[in-house]
């Protein structure tokens, strides 16, 4: 998808840690957790889907989230339907190439960042890229939804 857009990007391989997240694939790439992002695939109360991008060392306000949706609740997937909404096993999602569309929101100081570092689409596996080339392919409603 990348290359497809022409956006440069770095590849980044790692041994994966189950149940490590973002701080386990900073930590053993010597990157800073904040410029990690975590893709989230998360539902409202109704089951729709929706994917969030946050950085690795903050949490979301799912109380917030649902307030900017405009739903009653926000709440992460099961993570066997976030594997067949993403199709990514879960601690290899990628907010690239997503198998089912979903609207993406992501963390607005995210854009803020040099560089980010995103799940590539498996696990172990993260690219490098500006935070405005992210925004460019992925076009995501910008959002102030972290906590910590």
């Amino acid at each position: 998808m990348l290359r497809a857009a022409g956006i440069e990007y770095t590849a980044h391989r790692y041994r994966y840690e189950t149940a490590s997240g973002a701080s386990g694939g900073a930590a053993a790439l010597g990157l800073d957790p904040h410029a990690v992002v975590k893709t989230l695939v998360m539902e409202t109360e109704d089951g729709a889907p929706l994917v969030v991008l946050m950085h690795g060392d903050r949490t979301v306000s799912t109380k917030q989230l649902s307030r900017l949706v405009g739903v009653k609740a926000v709440r992460p997937s099961d993570p066997s339907v976030a594997q067949r909404r993403s199709g990514y096993r879960v601690g290899g999602t990628s907010p690239l190439g997503l198998r089912e569309p979903m609207p993406i929101f992501m963390e607005r100081s995210i854009a803020e960042l040099e560089r980010v570092y995103v799940n590539g689409g498996s696990r172990g596996f993260l690219v490098g890229l500006a935070p405005a080339d992210l925004v460019t392919v992925l076009s995501p409603t910008l959002v102030d939804v972290a906590i910590g």
